[in-house]
């Protein structure tokens, strides 16, 4: 009875062992696997993962370049649109101010010089006679007309006061007359000349008057209104 007890315990300490080895074997085995294959694995994932965020960052980075260099276009684009309007409304105004009367303006056109005479029956040159003239040339179409340097507008003033001071926008201007206009040359020589003209009935009354063309070396120069253009009624 005592060698079979012996022989059990003996046995199932050899089994014991046997577990006990094999327990660590697999140990070893897992140990092993891991040091080698789950690591690589692992770091090849993490090399994955790491080149993923670079590419989500350079995406990032990528699109907001895209986006400053549109919003940047947006504002060339802006600039040059305003540029152009800006030259396309400054041309529009520079327009207004030559209509208006409020730039220097030069072309072909003719010059009409009238003196005074000293004979009493023709009389001196008056004011009617100066407005005569202009509304001819107005509607011969002259594009800008002065009297001695004075720029006519619609609301400029000829008019003489007390009787013997003829005054152009509010200035007293005298003897010789000199009435310069641009336009088409013939349409305006036309208009006072001929068919009852009225610078041929000055004539025929005794005035000295004389009309002189402008040439393409000698231009017409008409200098600008100088004066503030206000309204009193109109809003």
């Amino acid at each position: 009875m005592k060698k079979k007890g012996k022989l059990t315990v003996t046995i199932t300490m050899g089994i014991a062992c046997f577990a006990l080895v094999m327990v660590m074997f697999m140990q070893f085995k897992i140990v092993s696997e891991t040091d080698i294959t789950s690591i690589e694995t692992m770091r090849e994932e993490e090399l994955r993962t790491e080149l993923a965020n670079w590419k989500d960052k350079y995406q990032e980075a990528n699109n907001q370049y895209e986006e400053k260099n549109q919003k940047l276009q947006e504002y060339k684009d802006k600039e040059a649109s305003n540029a152009e309007s800006s030259e396309l409304i400054q041309k529009e105004l520079d327009q207004v101010n030559v209509v208006l009367g409020k730039t220097d303006v030069e072309g072909e056109g003719i010059t009409i010089t009238l003196k005074d005479s000293d004979d009493v029956e023709v009389g001196k040159i008056t004011s009617d006679n100066l407005l005569s003239i202009v509304n001819a040339l107005k509607l011969a179409g002259a594009e800008a007309i002065s009297i001695n340097e004075e720029r006519i507008i619609n609301m400029s003033d000829i008019v003489t006061v007390n009787l013997t001071v003829i005054k152009v926008n509010q200035q007293r201007i005298l003897s010789p007359y000199i009435i310069k206009a641009i336009g088409n040359q013939t349409y305006l020589e036309s208009s006072l000349l001929g068919n009852g003209g009225y610078i041929d009935q000055l004539k025929k009354i005794g005035h000295d008057v004389s009309i002189e063309k402008s040439t393409k070396n000698n231009k017409i120069k008409i200098p600008k209104y100088n004066k503030e253009i206000t309204t009193k009624y109109m809003k």
